[in-house]
C-alpha cells in the first residue's frame, strides 16, 4: 500500500514550517529568527525527504520576496540545507537534549558559512587574509548570540508544540 503524500501529519508540519516562516516577517531582534529551526523541524518531521527539504526552502523563498534577496542569499540557503540535514538525523531520536544540541549546532554552522561568505564577497570591510576573517567572524558575535537565542526559541516553540499538540492528538506522533 502507498503511503498518502499528505496525511494529517504533514498538513501539521507544514503548516508550523509556514506559520514560523511568517514569522520572519514582523520585526524581530537581528538574526532572531525561526530559520534553523524550520529546517530541523521539517528535517525531523516530514517523512518525505523530499519535503524535508523543499518545505523549508520553500518557506524561506517566499518570505524572502518579501524582505528582499541579498548577496549572501546562497550562504544562508546552504547552511538550510545542511540544517535539515541535521533534522533527519534528529528526526530518528527527537529528544529534548538532542535538539538543543542540534539547535545549537545549526547556529554555529549558519554563523561560521554566512560570515565566511559575507567576508569572500568582500560584504565587509575586513582584510582578504586570516585575520581579517577572524575580525568578521568577531564582528558577528552580536548577531550569533541572537540567531541562537532565536533558534532555541523557535526550535522550543516547533518541536514542543509538536510534542503537546501529538500527547493530546496521537495520530500526529506516527510516521
Amino acid at each position: 500500500m502507498e503511503k498518502k503524500l499528505l496525511t494529517t501529519r504533514t498538513i501539521f508540519v507544514i503548516s508550523a514550517i509556514v506559520i514560523a516562516a511568517f514569522m520572519r516577517l514582523i520585526p524581530h531582534w537581528p538574526n532572531f529568527t525561526p530559520v534553523a529551526a524550520i529546517a530541523l523541524f521539517g528535517g525531523a518531521y516530514l517523512n518525505r525527504k523530499a519535503l524535508a527539504f523543499l518545505i523549508p526552502v520553500a518557506a524561506m523563498l517566499i518570505s524572502d520576496l518579501f524582505l528582499g534577496f541579498h548577496s549572501a542569499m546562497l550562504a544562508v540557503y546552504a547552511a538550510l540545507i545542511i540544517t535539515v540535514f541535521i533534522g533527519l538525523r534528529l528526526g530518528k531520536n527527537v529528544k529534548a537534549g538532542y535538539v538543543g544540541i542540534a539547535s545549537l549546532s545549526s547556529s554555529v554552522i549558519f554563523f561560521l558559512i554566512t560570515n565566511f561568505a559575507s567576508w569572500m564577497m568582500g560584504a565587509m570591510p575586513y582584510s582578504r587574509d586570516f585575520s581579517g576573517l577572524m575580525q568578521a567572524y568577531v564582528a558577528g558575535i552580536p548577531f550569533f548570540n541572537n540567531g541562537v537565542l532565536g533558534d532555541l526559541f523557535y526550535s522550543t516553540i516547533l518541536f514542543g508544540g509538536f510534542y503537546l499538540v501529538s500527547k493530546r492528538y496521537p495520530s500526529l506522533a506516527k510516521a
